[in-house]
């Protein structure tokens, strides 16, 4: 008898949400899974390490942000970019096409009030058998929460950003 569907949440302040979505993802393509990826928050300028695996392996991916809100120049622009990424992943999410929907720093549209809640909890509700879900990034509202399968939360317990140490690849992209 098939599994039913799933809806995981990683969330909180820790480093590591994406990441261990992308490698769900990898799981998913080995196990011959149709996938797609929607980032909200990064641009293109991010040449992230798992954009370049995902085009490797043939992987639907979408970045569609403008990058993160605190360098923005048009918070409005910002804004209706988080609005389309939304439409994009609810748009693949609806379609049934999917086994897995990976909504990449989703819940900041949420947060800064882009995306009301309501309508994100409906479309992950109403979600086809087939489609599994993983919405990440932090503050993740309580509504997202109450109707996901599996909630994480990562807790930053030590970073070396915090010490002055930049981004590597390989590491934090």
């Amino acid at each position: 008898m098939p599994q039913p569907s799933r809806l995981l949440v990683n969330t909180g302040t820790g480093k590591g949400k994406s990441s261990a979505a992308f490698g769900v993802m990898n799981r998913a393509w080995a196990r011959g899974w149709t996938v797609a990826v929607v980032q909200f928050i990064k641009s293109e300028k991010w040449k992230v390490g798992e954009r370049k695996l995902a085009d490797h392996l043939g992987i639907e991916w979408h970045t569609l942000g403008d990058s993160f809100t605190w360098e923005s120049t048009d918070l409005d622009e910002t804004a209706a970019k988080g609005r389309h990424a939304w439409d994009v992943g609810a748009e693949k999410i609806r379609s049934g096409d999917y086994d897995l929907v990976i909504l990449d720093e989703a819940t900041y549209a949420v947060k800064y009030g882009w995306v009301p809640v309501e309508e994100v909890v409906e479309v992950l509700s109403a979600r086809p058998e087939r489609t599994n879900v993983i919405v990440t990034g932090r503050y993740a509202p309580d509504e997202l929460i109450a109707i996901a399968d599996t909630v994480t939360e990562m807790v930053k317990v030590k970073h070396a950003m915090d010490e002055g140490i930049g981004a590597r690849k390989g590491i934090e992209f």
